[in-house]
């Protein structure tokens, strides 16, 4: 008895508290809300975000949306001479911690923070977020601050010695697209960890709800730090939502290694309003939803692979210093595309552009009722491969992994080769070796890909540059990269192989070229493992090698299908190529995926949503005529 009482005192404690509803409605469905980069890139100020807050309460949240979200650079100044990546421009506390620019952020003044933004937001019933970059500020280890031990209000104390930022910044671990702004910290040491728990309990001394954690993941992939993160966010004594950005090179197999410590996560590079960003997508939501990565279990209850931000309604450009001045430039079509991929792969939905200028076409694309009912409540989620063009035909087929990545095209082979990066546990990482040619030793390529004539392409390996190395822990540096090498794909020009891009790309484009001014940095870094993958200690992937025709298929037809509560079937169509094209799937075929549970009759009672049309008693095959780079989305009712 005394034990249920117990039990049931802890639950009332719960529910009053509303504890409840955070980690476990909210935190079970997929988030919806508002980011501002898409509209404001870096400039964003108070009163423009609360302006969109406002509109977030009144009209969205209705509808779900109830995270707001200020983008990256939050701290820096909107002034002459400085950029996404200029460096002296950042508001830095005593203890190295970034805060918020006094001038776009009035009410911080006087060491408040975003307290104040935070509770505006609270009052409007929503959710407060914002955007972080990985570990520690350069500027913050040049100053070589002190470090804040939280538990004492002191400066950090271990050994007998006091700790500071130039300690435990890793100068070798530079964000690859942003190298004059942020470096990884070395969480194997307390005054690396302590430094991280003091920023998230500022965060959280702020009444933040939602951090996002950029150039930890994909090509910056740091796995230490995100578990590190994870570890302290859950010690707080607050849920506060966990998302990792971006998603660059992302693989199933490295999403499994750290959803459990995360909320969401994003699988792509930056998505824009063109066509091509949108149709780079299909492949690695195919791929993720295939490894049961949609809704596994996650920090706060599940996990999300997420697709990146709504670029729709009135945008600024990527990277600009200048807020939202033009339309988004994707079709109506295109757009009823993005919504519906995103929905059937469950992706976040994060509205990008500026909200106070929606028009009523773009608010009646991210409230339709029935995509959000699919995005929260669908189940068995994924790329249906039975569809095909015309009234009969044969089967269009996209099981197939092909996870798109960074590639360098190597053209002095008998087929065009393409360098890529993937997780090291993937059989497409092995393959590499030694050899010995004229003289000069190189690592090459040499695997044969699907039975196809063995690909061979070679790189030039060297010792690293040691001659400018003058950090501070010099031997700990040197002994921890000891036997790794670089690689130039020609000996006589000084260009190495570097694992990390140098700019932040878009969610199609797949750079030309991985080479850059040889430097001591650990994405220009490669291992040989005894079972032929070759490692970057920067990203912990691998490198590979492929035929450039195994990206041939990007206007080929698509189809998702996923099933509802009551249920009913959602199947959708997608035209990716730039022609009006009849599409068609067999009604038998839905068999092939799905249980018998949904599926007791052979003819299916069928609605399309985005004409509105009624197609009553469907039998045998199911088709429709779908506008170039357009979709079609169907509501059926087999089990009746």
């Amino acid at each position: 008895m005394k034990q249920t009482a117990l039990v049931l005192l802890f639950c009332t404690l719960i529910l009053s508290s509303g504890l409840f509803e955070a980690f476990g409605k909210n935190f079970s469905t997929p988030p919806r809300g508002w980011n501002s980069y898409d509209s404001f890139s870096w400039i964003v100020d108070e009163e423009e975000f609360l302006d969109n807050a406002q509109v977030v309460s009144s009209r969205l949240l209705p509808s779900g949306y109830e995270y707001v979200v200020i983008d990256y650079l939050w701290y820096r100044k909107n002034v002459k001479g400085s950029s996404s990546d200029s460096y002296g421009y950042d508001n830095i506390d005593e203890w190295g911690r970034l805060v918020p620019d006094p001038d776009r952020w009035p009410s911080s003044r006087y060491g408040k923070g975003f307290k104040e933004v935070a509770q505006k937001v609270h009052d409007l019933g929503l959710k407060f977020g914002i955007h972080l970059m990985r570990g520690i500020s350069l500027e913050a280890v040049n100053n070589n601050t002190k470090i804040l031990d939280v538990t004492t209000g002191l400066p950090y104390e271990e050994d007998g010695r006091t700790w500071l930022a130039g300690d435990v910044g890793l100068r070798d671990m530079a964000c690859g697209w942003m190298k004059n702004g942020f470096l990884s910290v070395n969480t194997d040491l307390g005054a690396g960890r302590a430094f991280l728990r003091s920023l998230y309990q500022q965060y959280a001394d702020w009444d933040v709800d939602f951090v996002k954690l950029d150039c930890v993941f994909g090509d910056d992939f740091d796995k230490k730090q995100i578990i590190t993160v994870s570890e302290i966010l859950e010690g707080l004594g607050r849920p506060i939502l966990f998302s990792l950005s971006p998603g660059t090179s992302v693989t199933p197999s490295m999403g499994e290694t750290i959803s459990d410590y995360v909320d969401l996560y994003r699988i792509t590079g930056d998505s824009w309003d063109n066509w091509n960003d949108v149709a780079a997508h299909f492949d690695v939501a195919r791929d993720f939803a295939a490894a049961k990565q949609i809704g596994a279990k996650g920090l706060h209850g599940n996990s999300w692979p997420d697709l990146d931000m709504l670029p729709l309604g009135w945008l600024t450009d990527p990277g600009v210093q200048q807020g939202p001045h033009r339309k988004c430039r994707l079709s109506l079509d295109e757009q009823k595309t993005l919504l519906t991929l995103w929905s059937m792969a469950k992706s976040p939905l994060m509205f990008g552009g500026d909200l106070r200028q929606i028009d009523d076409i773009t608010f009646n694309l991210i409230t339709n009722p029935t995509l959000l009912e699919i995005n929260s409540y669908s189940q068995n989620n994924m790329e249906f491969p039975y569809i095909f063009t015309g009234k009969s035909g044969s089967h269009a087929d996209h099981a197939a992994s092909k996870s798109p990545g960074k590639q360098l095209q190597l053209t002095n082979e008998p087929e065009q080769s393409i360098l890529g990066l993937t997780s090291c546990n993937s059989e497409k990482a092995k393959g590499w070796s030694i050899t010995l040619q004229n003289r000069v030793k190189q690592i090459c390529w040499n695997y044969n890909t699907k039975g196809r004539a063995t690909v061979s392409s070679c790189l030039h390996k060297r010792r690293p540059l040691m001659k400018s190395f003058k950090w501070n822990n010099q031997f700990i540096y040197r002994q921890k990269y000891e036997g790794m090498f670089q690689l130039l794909a020609q000996k006589s020009i000084k260009a190495c192989l570097d694992s990390s891009t140098t700019q932040r790309h878009t969610a199609s484009v797949r750079p030309s070229n991985l080479l850059s001014t040889c430097k001591w940095n650990a994405s220009q870094l490669w291992r040989l493992s005894d079972h032929g993958t070759l490692i970057n200690p920067y990203s912990g992937l691998c490198a590979t090698m492929e035929s450039a025709k195994d990206n041939e298929n990007a206007a080929e037809p698509r189809s998702w299908i996923a099933t509802g509560v009551s249920g009913e079937i959602y199947l959708s169509f997608f035209n990716l190529s730039p022609a009006t094209t009849t599409l068609s799937a067999k009604i038998g075929d839905l068999s092939k995926v799905l249980s018998s549970r949904f599926l007791t009759n052979n003819s299916c009672n069928c609605s399309e949503v985005w004409s509105g049309k009624d197609y009553g008693l469907v039998e045998g095959t199911l088709s429709i005529t779908v506008k170039g780079h357009g979709c079609a989305l169907f509501v059926l009712k087999c089990n009746v």
